[in-house]
This record gives structure tokens, C-alpha cells and sequence, in this order.
């Protein structure tokens, strides 16, 4: 077992680790970190909460610091220097703010007392503080969106840049940030050393790596595809129906924290709705969410305020916490890479977790694309519909569409037919159509241009089937 020393780390690096509790490297460390260190281009494939964070991080700061001239890598003036501040000189890229957020907080342990600053640069906030960074600090954790903003309004320079980080990579090309990454690495110096890390090694990843990286050593420590190996993983075949029901009934089993992924903004509202009023205590998370929101959302879950956290798939890059007993898969994902970063929310690092999938008839295509990309059939659990909890929320459900109360919707005229019904009572003579007049056929009164309360006739519901005016 190698040790933080044998990496060749200076003494400042290893007392900064020692400081932070980090006893032993782990194998993307212990084998990514030399060959960074000698300047080589690395391609660093691993499973989530491995450490890649640490593996290009620790390199990056030996390289600008102050005391780099032990690797041959000095500066070209000392920090206070004026001319030592016109611009970063290391870039770090990440698919989503929480995954900057977290980088930017390990740099600044890292980077403590070395002289080596980090400013992060993401959407949801003003422009103005990060422009300031922009121009004086040595390292920019950047999402590619906000960074390619700053480019547009010259805000950003990266002329000085020295070694670029892609960090999850795969998952940045999978949320179509390829145009945005082609027009950052445009604007990078040509000779500059490229670290890639990524849970998986998909073709588009590997023809982006063979085109940017030169010559790069590859480090894979884990399959492309594989699983945190302490996840116990299970999958639940059940219908959309019971989905609700199996996550309450799971929560009700344990008082495990518990991370849900669900597809939509909507369905994660939805589900922490009905998780609230069963009694625990949830946040959310999704692309709707403010940036401040999602900070207070994440930092709950954190220190235990909130039991439950609801997210789409922004959350399963980024949530950097210790111990998450439980990561629960309410909608399968569409890529099945996907599926191997959310599970590595759990168990991380020597840490184990459960993992569970609820897979309804419709989704056994993706359940079946899963277990293809991870080598490994998951074992099937028996849903718990014996549950107390489980036949609770199902009786509950049951009610509601029985008796949806006066609160519920019932769909009107859509606008279109509205227009319509308003052209053709103006062309009547009529003026305003009933519905406008105080009547209102989602209420229960006839549609506008309906005759005797039935639907409306095919010339009230075409917009534009007027004439053009006769010219003279």
C-alpha cells in the first residue's frame, strides 16, 4: 500500500492531507497523481467518491504555488508580483454548480497557505464578484454555460491557462455541453497539460479525449460502468401506481439518510410533497430551484435537518457528503451511465449504502440497459405491499381520485379555442363569448361556441379561419 509520501508530494501537501484526516491514498490517487505531478496529459477512469477530486487538485497546487520550483514548475513571478495576476492559470470544468461548489471547497482546504486561489464560477449568481476573480485568482472551477457567458462579455481570460481539468466528463457531454467545450478549449493555449476524469469511458468521452489529450496516461482503476462496490443494490418491479407507496413504505423500514432521483422537476415536487406529509422531513433539489435554495436544500441534508432529499439528475454529480444510507432510484434514468453516478452517492469511499430501483412495466428496456453497461444483474426484491405504510399511502391515493375535492382543476378551453370563440362572437355580434361574460365552461357551463353545453363546433375552434378583407 503506497503512502502520500511515496506520490512524491512536497512536505507542504502532506502536512495539508494530514491536516484533513487523509491517511493512505486511493488507487485513482496513488495512480494518477505521478504522472500529473511529471506534467504528463492523464485520463482517470473510476467509480464516483473514489477521490479523482484530490487526484488532480493536489497536482494542480504543487504546480502554482509558490514552492512549485521543487518540481521545475515555478511560476514565472512570485505572488505579489503585479504581473502574476492577469488571469488564471489553471481551469477546472464540472457539469453542474454542486460539483463546483464542492471542488472550490476542497481547493480552498488544499490550497490553504500555498498561495493558490480558487474562484468559482457558476450560474444562479452575479456576474460581477466572479469577474473579480476571474482576474486574480490562480484556479477557475467553472461550469462550461457560465464560463463561455464571461467569455461572450470579456470578462474572462484564459490566455495564461496551464492545465485544464475535465471532471465528469461523460456527464457534461451527455447534458450537451460539447458546443460550449469546444468553444472554451478554443480560447486555451495550445500547449497545456489535459486531465480528464470520469466514472465511465463512453465512446463520445474516449473520440473527445483521443482529439483534446495528448499522449495521455491511462489510469482505470475500476471498470468503465462499475458500481460503488459497497452498494447493496436492489430493484423493485412496480407499476407507476405504487411507486409512492414503495418509497414510504422503504422510509417507514429504516431512519437511513435517503437521497430519491426522480426524472422531472414536477415528479420531484410531487414526491416531496407526499414524503412531507407523511411526516419526515424533505428538501428538493432540480434545475427550478434557486441557487440559494439549493445550497440551504443540500447543506439540510447535510447536517441532518432534512432526513430526505428529492433531486433530478443535477444532484448525482456534486453531493459531496460522508454518509448517505440510502439512494433510491424512483424513475430509472434515461442513460444508463447515469444509474452508476447515482449510486455512487453511497458508499462512498470506505464507506457502504443501499441502493434501490423502482422499475415499472415501461421502463424494463432501461432496467435491462443498466445491467448490460454494469456487467451485473441486480437482485429483485419483493415490493412490500403488506406495509403499513405502503397500504396507507394506496387507501390515501384511492381517496383523493374518488373525491378530488373543490380545489381540483378541470380543464377549459385551451387558449387557441378561447381566440377563436372570441373571433367568431365578435364576428356574431355578440360581443365577449359566455365564458368571459361570467360563465365559464371549466366551472360547468357550456364551451364558448358550443351549442346546448356540447363541444364546440369545428369553425369555433380554428384560429384564423377568417377571410382577408376584398382589396377594391
Amino acid at each position: 500500500m503506497k503512502t502520500f509520501a511515496d506520490l512524491g508530494l512536497s512536505q507542504k501537501s502532506l502536512h495539508a492531507l494530514e491536516h484533513a484526516g487523509f491517511e493512505q491514498p486511493t488507487p485513482i490517487q496513488a495512480q494518477a497523481i505521478p504522472p500529473a505531478l511529471a506534467g504528463r496529459d492523464v485520463i482517470g477512469t473510476a467509480a464516483t467518491g473514489t477521490g479523482k477530486t484530490a487526484a488532480f487538485l493536489l497536482p494542480i497546487i504543487e504546480r502554482l504555488s509558490a514552492d512549485g520550483h521543487e518540481r521545475g514548475h515555478a511560476p514565472a513571478h512570485g505572488p505579489g508580483h503585479p504581473q502574476a495576476r492577469r488571469g488564471p492559470r489553471a481551469l477546472v470544468l464540472a457539469p453542474t454548480r454542486e460539483l463546483a461548489v464542492q471542488i472550490g471547497g476542497e481547493l480552498e482546504r488544499f490550497g490553504k497557505g500555498r498561495h493558490v486561489r480558487g474562484a468559482v464560477v457558476i450560474g444562479g449568481v452575479g456576474m460581477g464578484n466572479q469577474t473579480h476573480a476571474l482576474r486574480d485568482h490562480e484556479v477557475v472551477v467553472a461550469t462550461p454555460g457560465r464560463l463561455v457567458d464571461h467569455l461572450q462579455h470579456g470578462t474572462a481570460d484564459l490566455g495564461r491557462i496551464e492545465v485544464l481539468v475535465l471532471d465528469e466528463a461523460d456527464r457534461m457531454l451527455d447534458m450537451g455541453f460539447k458546443p460550449q467545450l469546444t468553444r472554451i478549449l478554443a480560447r486555451l493555449p495550445k500547449v497545456r497539460q489535459s486531465l480528464l476524469f470520469s466514472a465511465t469511458m463512453a465512446g463520445e468521452v474516449a473520440e473527445f479525449a483521443a482529439s483534446h489529450l495528448k499522449d495521455p496516461v491511462r489510469v482505470e482503476v475500476a471498470r468503465s460502468g462499475t458500481t460503488a462496490a459497497r452498494a447493496v443494490q436492489h430493484v423493485f418491479l412496480a407499476s407507476q401506481a405504487e411507486k409512492l407507496p414503495l418509497l414510504l413504505a422503504l422510509l417507514d423500514g429504516d431512519d437511513l439518510s435517503t437521497l430519491v432521483f426522480t426524472r422531472t422537476k414536477r415528479r420531484a415536487d410531487k414526491v416531496a410533497r407526499i414524503v412531507e406529509r407523511a411526516g419526515h422531513k424533505v428538501a428538493r433539489i432540480h434545475a427550478d430551484r434557486s441557487q440559494g435554495q439549493r445550497r440551504a436544500a443540500l447543506e439540510g441534508f447535510k447536517d441532518g435537518t432534512y432526513r430526505v432529499l428529492i433531486a433530478t439528475d443535477i444532484a448525482a454529480r456534486g453531493i459531496d457528503v460522508e454518509e448517505i444510507g440510502h439512494v433510491v432510484n424512483f424513475d430509472l434514468p434515461h442513460v444508463p451511465e447515469d444509474y452508476v453516478h447515482r449510486v455512487g452517492r453511497t458508499a462512498r469511499m470506505a464507506a457502504s449504502g443501499r441502493a434501490s430501483a423502482f422499475a415499472s412495466p415501461e421502463e424494463m428496456d432501461l432496467l435491462h440497459g443498466i445491467e448490460r453497461l454494469t456487467r451485473v444483474q441486480i437482485a429483485r426484491a419483493e415490493v412490500p405491499r403488506h406495509s403499513e405504510a405502503f397500504q396507507a399511502e394506496v387507501a390515501r391515493s384511492a381517496a383523493a381520485q374518488a373525491n378530488p375535492g373543490p380545489q381540483a382543476f378541470r380543464a377549459g378551453p385551451n387558449r387557441n379555442q378561447r381566440r377563436a370563440a372570441e373571433h367568431h362572437a365578435r364576428r356574431q355580434g355578440g360581443g365577449r363569448p359566455a365564458a368571459q361574460r361570467g360563465g365559464s365552461a371549466g366551472a360547468g357551463g357550456a364551451a364558448p361556441g358550443a351549442a346546448g353545453g356540447g363541444e364546440p363546433s369545428r369553425k369555433t375552434t380554428l384560429v384564423g379561419s377568417w377571410k382577408p378583407k376584398r382589396r377594391r
